[in-house]
């Protein structure tokens, strides 16, 4: 039931910014956390964002600066504000739910390329 759906993923060069974003079909405060996560080919899936029902952020190291996760509670959407982009942030980048129960809702996953 739960849905999750990115979008704005695409083509970007070197320095560029890119704003992704992800509509849930239910409110944020069904969940107790909403994350962008990032796969690069050939490497492990790793946590990039994470915003908590309170409105807590975090980022991973190699983000920080550069990218802002945000939330719009009455469009239902999350954000993923990119900047300063580098070749390295190339990757699929998902959207994820954390649940009531801790369970983990996906999104289909949006394409990031930074190339020059």
């Amino acid at each position: 039931q739960v849905q999750l759906v990115e979008s704005g993923g695409g083509l970007v060069q070197p320095g560029g910014s890119l704003r992704l974003s992800c509509a849930a079909n239910r409110s944020f405060f069904s969940f107790n956390a909403m994350r962008w996560y990032r796969q690069a080919s050939g490497k492990q899936r790793e946590l990039v964002a994470h915003i908590t029902s309170g409105g807590t952020t975090d980022y991973a190291d190699s983000v920080k600066g550069r990218f802002t996760i945000s939330r719009d509670i009455v469009k239902k959407q999350v954000y993923l504000q990119m900047s300063s982009l580098k070749p390295e942030d190339t990757a699929v980048y998902y959207c994820s739910a954390v649940g009531a129960t801790l369970q983990n809702y996906w999104g289909q996953g949006t394409q990031v390329t930074v190339s020059s």
